[in-house]
């Protein structure tokens, strides 16, 4: 039976970028004062095994089409599945009369024609060869992890199972002022679910997974598995520790939340709202000396990378925070309107809706000492490798989550603990980053290495 991308259009396949082209010239001969079009299609490829057998196996495919048209400082958008002419007609029609009757806004509008660009040469984002496995291999790969993970030890009892993901896209956007651009990524990742169950009978489960823009970059599904395996082992036997306040260190699986939690304060959209505590701080001190905070669009084979943002701006390296100081917002066209400021590159869209914000890689600049340096300094503290729930507030920055991981006694990770918080208040803990380790890995496209903060409070019996 042919796959999805065997029976496609081949001239389909050519002519998205003048159907997009198309749709523009259409709304601008219709009145609009200006348009955007966005394309996007892809496959996906998903498996999940468990316990050996095949419990899930989708394969899917999709294409679809937005268009957005101005008339004046009106706008509004429409999208649509259907690449028929009378779908077409249909999407673009409703977008010009919705467009009429909307409300007025001063800062809306598409970006200028000088600032309009894309980052040329390979950017190393598509590899066909996550899809070169035939399907047997694929859910070989997802066995492979998960059997790993349960030959690892006998405590190793059930799992979740072992999964293996592939997807391609391919996004374009073309607008009245001439732009038109198209670029095209990869993804593949296999992950471990194991649970292990100590003597008395209480269970405990974790995970691994390995992602990559190309096969020949993914972790073989035995590595996987065994780690997903070992991080589950060590949490058995978990109990509570008494409240104290003790440096906490943070597993880079959790670290980055903390990162996150900096990037929604200096998302534009939080700062012209006055929903961020960052707000109004741009040149002051917000974090100790050693927290340096990049976003890097423009990083080959990077997850978060592209030629050119959501609007077509070409995409770039922003200093974010350098020795502690806040040197700049992220923004889109219309936040950096708002701000009184110039965009940032970090416009971020889907196919309807006016552009929201999102990161290119982002990341905490890496110090000089590995994770178990970093942990052979501390008496007693906490190492956090799973959070629960949100606790963070972005207004007055109070922040309290559930947590668990294990107890750091005499510089090695002693035991595991469980059903404890662990808070403070961001404007402190971005000051408190006493340590940051040289562990930084992309597994998306925020990543931060292990970090050590001072001043929590962690609270259990």
């Amino acid at each position: 039976m042919p796959t999805e991308l065997e029976t496609r259009d081949p001239k389909l396949e050519t002519d998205l970028k003048e159907v997009a082209q198309d749709i523009v010239r259409r709304a601008m001969k219709s009145g609009a004062s200006a348009a955007e079009c966005v394309v996007r299609e892809g496959d996906e490829f998903s498996t999940l095994v468990r316990l050996g057998q095949v419990e899930t196996l989708k394969e899917s495919g999709s294409r679809s089409i937005g268009v957005r048209v101005f008339f004046g400082q009106r706008a509004a958008s429409t999208y649509s599945s259907d690449f028929s002419p009378e779908g077409l007609d249909r999407m673009l029609r409703s977008a010009l009369e919705l467009a009429k009757i909307t409300s007025e806004d001063p800062f809306g509008g598409i970006p200028d024609a000088s600032q309009l660009g894309q980052l040329t040469g390979d950017l190393d984002l598509y590899h066909e060869d996550v899809y070169s496995l035939p399907g047997a291999d694929r859910i070989d790969y997802a066995r492979r992890a998960e059997k790993a993970a349960l030959d690892f030890d006998p405590r190793i009892k059930n799992s979740e199972g072992g999964s293996f993901d592939a997807a391609t896209g391919r996004k374009i956007l073309a607008n009245s002022h001439g732009f038109i651009g198209e670029y095209k990524r990869s993804y593949c990742s296999v992950a471990a679910v194991p649970i292990a169950q100590s003597e008395n009978g209480a269970m405990q489960r974790d995970y691994w997974y390995s992602v990559a823009r190309t096969l020949k970059k993914l972790d073989p599904p035995e590595k996987v598995g065994k780690i997903a395996a070992e991080r589950t082992l060590r949490r058995l036997g978990a109990r509570k520790v008494k409240t104290a306040q003790v440096p906490v260190v943070f597993d880079p699986m959790v670290s980055t939340s903390i990162l996150e939690h900096i990037f929604e304060g200096i998302n534009g959209d939080s700062v012209y709202r006055g929903a961020s505590f960052l707000a109004g701080k741009l040149g002051e001190k917000i974090a100790g000396d050693n927290v340096t905070v990049i976003d890097d669009g423009t990083m080959p084979g990077g997850f978060g990378t592209s030629p050119f943002d959501g609007e077509g701006i070409p995409t770039r390296r922003t200093l974010v925070i350098e020795n502690g100081v806040l040197k700049s917002y992220l923004l889109n066209t219309y936040t950096a309107k708002k701000l009184g400021l110039q965009t940032t590159a970090n416009a971020s869209r889907g196919l309807a809706g006016t552009p929201g914000i999102g990161p290119g890689n982002y990341f905490l600049q890496p110090g000089p000492k590995s994770p178990k340096e970093l942990i052979g300094e501390i008496k007693e503290g906490l190492y956090v490798t799973e959070f629960l729930g949100h606790g963070a507030n972005l207004v007055t920055g109070d922040y309290s989550r559930g947590a668990s991981g294990l107890w750091i006694s005499g510089g090695e990770l002693a035991y595991p603990v469980e059903e404890i918080t662990v808070a403070g208040n961001l404007k402190d803990m971005f000051f408190h980053v006493s340590e940051i380790a040289n562990d930084l890995e992309f597994r998306g496209s925020v990543a931060c290495p292990t970090i050590r903060i001072d001043g929590l409070t962690v609270g259990g019996e």
